[in-house]
């Protein structure tokens, strides 16, 4: 159980937890299982190596790209191929959990970084940037 322990990060509302990594699938991908406050949602932003599938597993969902905003909820699926602008949040007073695959893995460690670190934003957002950018993320805009 403590290999679990450090798989799991608390970072701005939401409880990750490292499902599968991109060693353990070879590179293919990573699954990560998050639960999210109400209202909490990451800002604005672009990836440039890999595309996301949300499954709402829990609670209800907004998500946003420059198309429109959709509201999914429990068994419901959400796919954001990578160089789509796009940003999420809790819809409603229940937190959200999410099984989100990320394809191919290595953004996950991201996750892992930011929760031991404890960066927050706007007050590190320099800091969440610049590791972001490492990974091939833009932030763009606010959350939700």
């Amino acid at each position: 159980m403590d290999m679990m322990a450090t798989r799991t990060v608390q970072w701005l509302g939401t409880t990750y937890t490292l499902v599968l990594s991109k060693p353990e699938t070879g590179g293919a991908f990573a699954l990560v299982d998050s639960v999210t406050e109400p209202g909490y949602g990451p800002p604005r932003h672009v990836h440039q190596k890999e595309d996301e599938a949300f499954f709402v597993l829990s609670g209800d969902v907004e998500f946003w790209t420059k198309d429109g905003t959709v509201v999914k909820g429990p068994g419901e699926a959400v796919f954001l191929p990578r160089g789509v602008e796009h940003t999420f949040r809790v819809a409603g007073d229940q937190p959200a959990r999410m099984l989100t695959m990320l394809t191919p893995g290595g953004f996950e460690e991201y996750f892992l970084e930011m929760g031991r670190n404890k960066y927050r934003i706007p007050e590190d957002m320099g800091a969440v940037a610049g590791s972001a950018a490492v990974f091939g993320i833009t932030f763009t805009g606010p959350p939700l």
